[in-house]
């Protein structure tokens, strides 16, 4: 039996994504999400890392931002999934395919940060796999990325002051199923 991929009219629950910056909590919350829901999740780090067979530090290293870039694009917009909440990476806004097809699954939800908790969580980053470019800062970042996120949302949660459960409500009272 040949792969038949769905068509977005024959979804009948669309995927939800969580993107933001590292730390906001789109792991945390795409688990709790998901087992919530009894829905599937898919963090694109983590696929990203099966799909090569090494860390995500080893893939940026071994290929470079711009082919990083490039294949997180490549492989997020290829995605054909439904009921899964989907965990992106943060540099996913970087590629307008991927955002693009992230929409067409369903809801993009931003998981709102202050610079400040971004920068205290992350540290350095050191062997994170964090798409920076040389000489950027972490606050450079962060600010190069804010608009970007706000732009692709459908739903914005901020996740400095509540707990994951706190969040996880917020996002399911915005959430349209319709």
């Amino acid at each position: 039996m040949a792969f038949v991929p769905i068509k977005r009219d024959e979804v009948q629950y669309p995927c939800i994504t969580l993107v933001g910056m590292a730390g906001a909590g789109k792991s945390t919350l795409g688990e709790l999400l998901a087992e919530r829901l009894g829905w599937g999740r898919l963090d694109t780090d983590r696929y990203m890392e099966s799909y090569y067979g090494i860390p995500l530090q080893a893939i940026m290293d071994t290929y470079g931002l711009d082919d990083f870039l490039r294949i997180e694009e490549e492989l997020v917009a290829r995605l054909n999934l439904t009921r899964t909440i989907i965990s992106t990476g943060g540099s996913v806004i970087y590629g307008e395919r991927a955002v693009t097809r992230l929409k067409e699954l369903g809801p993009v939800v931003m998981l709102d940060i202050g610079e400040d908790t971004f920068i205290k969580r992350v540290g350095d980053a050191e062997n994170r796999g964090l798409a920076i470019g040389p000489g950027k800062t972490m606050r450079d970042l962060y600010n190069e990325r804010q608009p970007l996120y706000r732009a692709a949302a459908d739903i914005t949660v901020s996740t400095d002051m509540s707990t994951p459960g706190e969040c996880v409500e917020a996002i399911l009272q915005q959430v349209d199923f319709s």
